[in-house]
């Protein structure tokens, strides 16, 4: 992102956030547009930008935000399947289940007394563990993933706070504009 507004830090005093620059409050606008050896349409052209630059990180954030949100109940799918596999092996009793072989097909197992278990680890990569481990690294993964959606959603709510601050000054730098050209064009009769 550009960094014009580097020079100038939030109110709150966080320069960014993972990478977010944060958004300067503007009080003063021809002091902010002095700072910045701006003028008007440069300073807006600036801060359109800068919003742009949000909005694309925002669809990214979320993309990634549905992606966490769909995986987690993947990941809580295959602990209840493990603790059902762990429950069966210890009544001695098999398990009768259907699962996809392929979309929209399926096919019914017998699943008797196992001590292990399959799982996709991704890239089309399935790795065998034992139960208990399976258990330890769904577990993890779980944790982790609760983790990562907790920091995406403190992300977006920056992210949105700053595209909120941005838009404010967009309205308060262009105010000030038409204010200007006003009292310009109040002043300009008298004198002549």
């Amino acid at each position: 992102m550009a960094t014009a507004s580097s020079s100038s830090p939030s109110s709150s005093g966080v320069p960014e956030r993972r990478g977010i620059p944060a958004a300067a409050f503007v009080e003063d606008v021809q002091t902010y547009l002095s700072q910045l050896g701006l003028d008007v349409n440069s300073a807006l052209a600036f801060l359109q930008e800068r919003l742009q630059q949000y909005r694309l990180v925002e669809m990214k954030l979320l993309a990634q935000q549905r992606e966490l949100q769909a995986k987690i109940p993947d990941i809580e799918k295959c602990l209840d399947v493990v603790a059902t596999l762990l429950a069966k092996k210890g009544a001695g009793e098999a398990l009768i289940a259907d699962f996809e072989v392929s979309e929209g097909i399926y096919s019914r197992a017998c699943i008797e007394d196992t001590d292990s278990v399959c799982l996709w680890l991704g890239a089309n990569v399935m790795l065998e563990y034992s139960c208990e481990e399976a258990t330890t690294l769904l577990q993890s993964n779980l944790e982790n993933a609760r983790a990562s959606l907790e920091v995406l959603v403190a992300d977006l709510q920056f992210l949105r706070d700053q595209v909120t601050v941005t838009q404010v000054t967009i309205a308060r730098v262009y105010n000030w504009d038409v204010h200007q050209r006003r009292t310009r064009q109040v002043a300009a009769p008298m004198d002549s």
